[in-house]
């Protein structure tokens, strides 16, 4: 295959360039500021025109990814998008690119991460009546707060209690806990490449189910496994499990 990289000098984006060509795909990489033999990605659509990648992976920035999505979309180009914290209006432009192209969007490419969900939706299924707490770890340029997987998560858990519990963000002076909430964490710090932890307690006992990425060469070959699996797919919204 073919692959363009957007952010291809940022931190995971530079490891799916190395994974890619670990698989030995043909490999374009593309950033704002190119260096090192990246090629600027202030012209897209020449570039995607010029070039006909099989798929464009983004590890970028909610804005420039939406930018880089039309761009797809009007040159057939299969989306993998690794990029967190969109609003409202950027997922409505996701799924608008969506319509013409076939577009894949994951909070988190481990594969370890979506067997978590699965095993905290049972969990919090067979003990109703157990508090929930949140904690996500990341390095400390990391943007977005909480995560876009601890929002997944989180989405998780109430779907799981059929219910949309009150998420309080960190606790300060008197706050005595709901029965309806969800406490969630947020550490930032050193080079951590993403934690998350789910603790429910109750009926004197304690359940944590954690998730660590040691390296963010797990989130490469997850947006790669990502961008192989999207070749000959209909336009529409993929998530990662759709490729597990």
């Amino acid at each position: 295959m073919k692959v363009a990289v957007a952010g291809a000098t940022g931190r995971t984006g530079s490891e799916s360039v190395a994974e890619l060509r670990d698989r030995d795909h043909d490999v374009l990489a593309l950033s704002r500021d190119p260096t090192g033999g990246q090629r600027d990605i202030g012209d897209l659509a020449t570039v995607l025109t010029e070039t006909d990648p099989d798929a464009l992976i983004d590890f970028t920035v909610p804005e420039a990814t939406v930018e880089h999505a039309a761009v797809a979309a009007e040159t057939a180009v299969p989306l993998v998008v690794g990029t967190t914290g969109f609003d409202d209006d950027g997922l409505a432009a996701l799924a608008d690119a969506a319509r013409e192209i076939p577009v894949l969007r994951a909070s988190n490419f481990a594969k370890g991460v979506h067997a978590l969900r699965d095993i905290v939706q049972a969990g919090v299924e067979a003990l109703p009546e157990y508090d929930i707490e949140l904690t996500e770890t990341h390095h400390n340029g990391k943007r977005d707060a909480p995560s876009g997987t601890a929002l997944t998560l989180l989405d998780d858990i109430d779907d799981a209690r059929g219910t949309t519990l009150d998420r309080t963000h960190g606790r300060e002076g008197e706050h005595e806990r709901a029965p309806a909430e969800v406490g969630v964490h947020v550490r930032r710090a050193g080079n951590v490449r993403g934690e998350h932890e789910v603790l429910l307690a109750g009926n004197d006992e304690v359940v944590t189910l954690t998730h660590r990425a040691e390296s963010r060469r797990v989130f490469a070959a997850g947006a790669v496994d990502a961008a192989e699996a999207l070749a000959g797919r209909p336009a529409g919204e993929y998530d990662f499990p759709d490729v597990l």
